[in-house]
């Protein structure tokens, strides 16, 4: 295993740069802590650079166990002293291994495209760790792909990362196109679009959820936009009993995703 000690490493700004500028496209992702990287390995996904702090590698620990098998796997992995390390990783209190994997990045008119697809679509989802939770929601309910829109956070940076707790390494998602310009690609795949809104709408369990589908989500705050709302084929809105007006955006999407998976499974 190298050993790295110097902050000015070009493996250490490797991973400090990606954490300022996360690759938009996903196909690089930094991943932090054991959890993700066990999650890519699980996936088999190619490993450009794992890096473990060198206090991990002395006792028993989940990281140092994680490094050697990757390391005997062919990865390359480095082993970093604490104070090095403390610059590669993007949290205040490193978690003492980080990873940068190589993701195959996916394009938003194939997840349209998908046979009898369950598409999300989060527009304007500025919160990375909300847009993080609903990938992992998503995931879990059965969407077969995620569309991230207008103002979003970048899905594949490593706070959104963490938040979808694996489920972005394996999810099909795109980011990029404007919020009307993925209806008018969702119609023309053929696909349904439902817009959830804080009222007006109809209750999830009177919406048909079969078929290729798209469910919309607008972010924390202003919802989605007029404009799209007009394009939209059906308004679903969760009851709730007042004075409550509006729910986190992931806890939104998660009733939705499961009001849809009840009608599709």
């Amino acid at each position: 295993m190298k050993a790295i000690s110097s902050r000015q490493n070009p493996i250490v700004r490797a991973f400090r740069e990606l954490a300022d500028a996360p690759d938009a496209s996903g196909a690089r992702l930094l991943l932090d802590g054991v959890h993700l990287v066990r999650e890519a390995q699980a996936a088999a996904l190619e490993l450009e650079a794992v890096a473990v702090a060198s206090s991990c590698l002395s006792g028993d620990t989940d990281e140092g166990e994680v490094a050697r098998s990757l390391e005997s796997a062919g990865a390359p992995v480095f082993s970093v002293t604490d104070a090095a390390f403390a610059a590669m990783s993007p949290v205040r209190s490193p978690s003492g291994i980080v990873a940068i994997a190589r993701r195959t990045a996916s394009d938003a008119g194939a997840i349209c495209l998908t046979n009898n697809g369950f598409t999300l679509v989060a527009a304007d989802v500025q919160d990375p760790g909300n847009l993080g939770a609903l990938i992992r929601a998503a995931e879990a309910g059965g969407v077969t792909g995620v569309l991230v829109t207008g103002a979003s956070a970048n899905p594949f940076s490593w706070k959104a990362l963490r938040g979808s707790m694996g489920s972005a390494l394996r999810l099909p998602i795109a980011a990029g196109l404007a919020p009307d310009a993925i209806v008018r690609c969702a119609r023309t795949c053929g696909a349904r679009t439902v817009a959830a809104v804080p009222r007006d709408g109809r209750a999830p369990e009177a919406i048909d959820w079969s078929g290729p589908v798209a469910l919309l989500l607008g972010g924390e705050g202003p919802g989605l936009p007029a404009g799209v709302l007009t394009l939209c084929d059906e308004l679903v809105t969760i009851p709730m009993a007042p004075p409550v007006e509006s729910l986190n955006v992931a806890v939104a999407g998660a009733i939705l995703i499961y009001a849809a998976r009840r009608q599709r499974s």
